[in-house]
Formats: structure tokens, C-alpha cells, sequence
């Protein structure tokens, strides 16, 4: 078990031997990953996802709970001292190339050609390039160049 899972209670695993289906146990609804992706993008405090999200509070104080819990977020007292803040853990930073890569697929595929969205840029505002998996010789992976292996 993960240094993040040390302490958390453990949840009731939709498939305990794939790390694809713990993942989507801890961060696999929306709410979870806007969250994830908007503390990504500098948001720390409780009113700021609220706002940032259309999530409702209930919903909010549960996911920030469990992504908490689950070592993605860590609180801390906010600057002004009177709030708490939540703040991505490496764990939780670790995160980034799955947000991009949902990011560019949703680039790719769930806009109408000429549709109005917003896109990723690095600190220049060039946009991103394309994340593309490659194998230890440098070619590029897909579902025909893998297979699942488990391991103990």
C-alpha cells in the first residue's frame, strides 16, 4: 500500500487486483477530478471549488473528505489564517498527466469541429503537445503493443 493510502480507511474495491479500477475508486467520478483539476489550476479554498464547480456542498464536503482521506489533498490554514485550504499532495499532483491526457482526448473528440473550448498552454502559451505512451525503445504504445501482467 501506497504512503497516501497509510491511515485511510479502505474502501470497498470495485475490482481489488486492478490498479485502473482502485483508481476510479478514489477519482473516477466528475466531481472528483474538477476538483483534482481546479486545485491544479490554483484553487484552494472550499467556497472557490463551490464556486468554480456548480457542485453542491454536501457533495463537495464529501469528495474533499475522501480525496483527503485518501492522501490527494492535504488541508492547511490559508494565508489570511482564519480558512483552511486544501492543497494537492504529490500524490495528487501525480495527477497531471491524467487530467491532460482526459483534457486532449476531450480536445480530440468531445467538441464539434469549430466549437468554442478552452486548451492547455505551458508557461510561453504554447499549447501542450499530445501526450503519446512510448515504450523503453521510444515506440509508441497502444492496446495492440500491451497486455496486463499481474504481479505479486
Amino acid at each position: 500500500m501506497s504512503r497516501s493510502m497509510v491511515g485511510a480507511p479502505k474502501p470497498d474495491w470495485t475490482d481489488p487486483d486492478c490498479p485502473v479500477a482502485r483508481t476510479l475508486d478514489l477519482v473516477g467520478d466528475r466531481w472528483s477530478l474538477l476538483v483534482i483539476r481546479d486545485a491544479m489550476d490554483g484553487v484552494r479554498s472550499f467556497t472557490e471549488f463551490q464556486r468554480s464547480t456548480g457542485i453542491a456542498r454536501n457533495i463537495l464536503t464529501d469528495r474533499l473528505g475522501k480525496l483527503t482521506a485518501h492522501g490527494l489533498f492535504a488541508q492547511r490554514t490559508a494565508p489570511s489564517g482564519r480558512r483552511r485550504e486544501y492543497v494537492l499532495t504529490d500524490a495528487g499532483r501525480e495527477l497531471f498527466p491524467v487530467i491532460l491526457t482526459l483534457r486532449q482526448w476531450g480536445e480530440r473528440h468531445a467538441f464539434a469541429p469549430g466549437e468554442t473550448h478552452s486548451i492547455l498552454v505551458d508557461q510561453h502559451g504554447t499549447p501542450v503537445p499530445e501526450i503519446a505512451p512510448t515504450g523503453a525503445d521510444g515506440t509508441l504504445l497502444d492496446t495492440g503493443t500491451t497486455h496486463v501482467r499481474k504481479v505479486r
